[in-house]
């Protein structure tokens, strides 16, 4: 019977060789097999090797606050190349994180791709596919027209080309084979059997494993404990121990960011509602909850970091926690999303998903909508994400919005009109904006694409953007205005902070009053439209 060795991590880092290609499976702070990442810094410390090692994160390693992910081994010399689909980020105020420092140094190659795709590249590679062929990312800055997701001048175009197959144009992203695996999950049986019991998600472990183990490369795997031989319930193990080379011990390995251990977000609890904290009174939850206002009771709803995620919690205090069904890209379906450093997990979720199997969900457009944050929008309706020029670091990257963009039918896009310092006041069922912000989202060219607006057009998509100010619908004539809050004046608060010209719809209409109040709006949500077969059976 197979039988995995047991190692410290910095041990498990001798496993490794100059010039490896390593996967890494965490997103954030969520998953990450920390200790590993660890010792690969320890050993590099001491011995200046391994180098030159190209690392792939299909979401992110690391969250700065404690869990420091990729930070371990963002050494010169150490690590060349990484292609991520996220990196870490941090306050404005903080130091930028040491993988940050490298890429704008130009002291290393770096790639930000779709995190769906990425996993889909390890699914190629385990299987000895040449790539993967995908819409995802066409016309934004992931394109070989634009910037092919290069981060910086020293990163050469490689990994994705435009490729025509039955005249459409598509983007062919290469499998990209991994010599070692380094994944986490919560139990490892003597053979090497691997359980998730008090995992918020398993990611992309699977997936990782195979495209590591096909190829004749070496699976380490991080856990909190080990159990004997035989004593793991066969239909609880996610990764079979015959993929599994090297186990690592660590058991105090946290759950995900700031978070030791929560049942709620595994599933192995129900917590009540009651004990979600309650959102304060705000410029962001009044535009959260004009938002909700978008939802359909029934549907199936994608959702992201920023402002949109107040969304759910809304909900919960009108009293429609069960409203919609939430998914997030981490893999929680249902339950409630929580908010900030955890984003990524949910409260009493009905079913946790492998990441990697979610994004066929997300990809394949098998939602009603999604509600997803924006840094800058232009006059074409497109929308940057990632990439603040002057502070790239506080960024994390493109994630999973691309993928989730590609096909979602209807997007809103939540967010504030200006950035910078504001004195904007809420009394009385209206607006009062008495400074606004310096600088505006509502720019005439974004500083690079993640979603572009004609594409979504030419798709069929339903685009609109909800701000604390104006309600906005991507239309083929240009972005129009179609609502303005209570107490904003049209020309100097909306059409004046734009960049470029904005259009005015006919049916222009004042938000409701009740969005600007504390007390609960009374939200109620219409039916979503039933499946055609199913509206049949009457």
């Amino acid at each position: 019977m197979h039988t995995p060795k047991i190692l410290s991590a910095r041990r498990a880092a001798d496993l490794i060789a100059d010039g490896d290609i390593i996967t890494v499976s965490s997103s954030s702070g969520l998953g990450c097999p920390d200790a590993v990442l660890a010792g690969i810094g320890a050993r590099f410390a001491e011995t200046a090797g391994p180098r030159g090692l190209t690392s792939l994160h299909p979401i992110a390693a690391g969250d700065m606050s404690g869990i420091k992910g990729i930070d371990h081994i963002a050494r010169k010399g150490l690590l060349s190349r990484v292609v991520a689909g996220s990196y870490p980020s941090g306050p404005s105020s903080a130091e930028p994180p040491l993988i940050w420092r490298m890429i704008e140094a130009e002291e290393i190659e770096a790639y930000n791709f779709p995190s769906g795709v990425l996993y889909q590249m390890h699914r190629a590679a385990a299987a000895r596919q040449p790539g993967v062929h995908t819409k995802v990312g066409l016309d934004t800055f992931i394109d070989p027209n634009r910037q092919a997701g290069r981060m910086n001048a020293t990163t050469p175009r490689r990994y994705v080309r435009r490729a025509e197959l039955d005249g459409q144009q598509w983007l062919f992203f290469e499998a990209i084979t991994p010599d070692v695996a380094i994944i986490r999950a919560t139990t490892a049986d003597e053979h090497g059997n691997l359980t998730f019991e008090e995992e918020a998600s398993p990611l992309g472990a699977l997936d990782l494993a195979y495209a590591a183990h096909n190829t004749g490369g070496v699976v380490i795997a991080q856990v909190k404990r080990l159990a004997e031989a035989g004593s793991l319930a066969p239909q609880s193990v996610r990764v079979p121990g015959i993929l599994v080379d090297a186990l690592v011990l660590a058991p105090d390995q946290a759950q995900t960011t700031q978070t030791q251990y929560d049942p709620a977000i595994s599933g192995q609890l129900r917590r009540p509602l009651s004990t979600l904290d309650p959102v304060p009174f705000s410029l962001e939850k009044v535009t959260a909850r004009r938002a909700a206002r978008e939802l359909r009771c029934g549907e199936i709803v994608n959702l992201g970091f920023g402002v949109s995620a107040l969304v759910p919690h809304v909900l919960v205090e009108e009293g429609l926690a069960n409203a919609v069904s939430w998914v997030i890209e981490q893999g929680a379906v249902g339950g409630v999303p929580l908010l900030d450093f955890v984003f990524g997990v949910a409260q009493n979720p009905d079913a946790i998903m492998p990441s990697v199997d979610q994004f066929t969900l997300l990809q394949g457009g098998g939602f009603h909508r999604a509600l997803l944050s924006f840094l800058e929008i232009d006059e074409r309706g497109d929308v940057n994400v990632h990439h603040l020029p002057t502070r790239r670091h506080v960024t994390a990257g493109v994630g999973g919005f691309a993928d989730i963009v590609s096909a979602a039918p209807e997007i809103v896009f939540v967010g504030s009109f200006t950035a910078g310092r504001r004195d904007i006041n809420i009394a009385d069922g209206a607006l009062d904006i008495r400074r606004d912000g310096a600088h505006t989202k509502l720019v005439r060219s974004v500083a690079a694409p993640t979603f572009s607006g004609q594409r979504a057009l030419a798709n069929g998509q339903k685009i609109s953007y909800v701000t604390e100010r104006a309600v906005l619908s991507l239309r083929p004539e240009g972005l129009t205005v179609t609502e303005i809050a209570p107490g904003v004046d049209l020309q100097r608060d909306v059409l004046a902070r734009a960049e470029f010209p904005l259009r005015v719809s006919d049916e222009m209409k004042v938000m409701d009053a009740d969005l600007f109040h504390p007390h609960l709006m009374g939200l109620t949500l219409p039916p979503a439209q039933p499946h055609h077969r199913i509206a049949a059976l009457g």
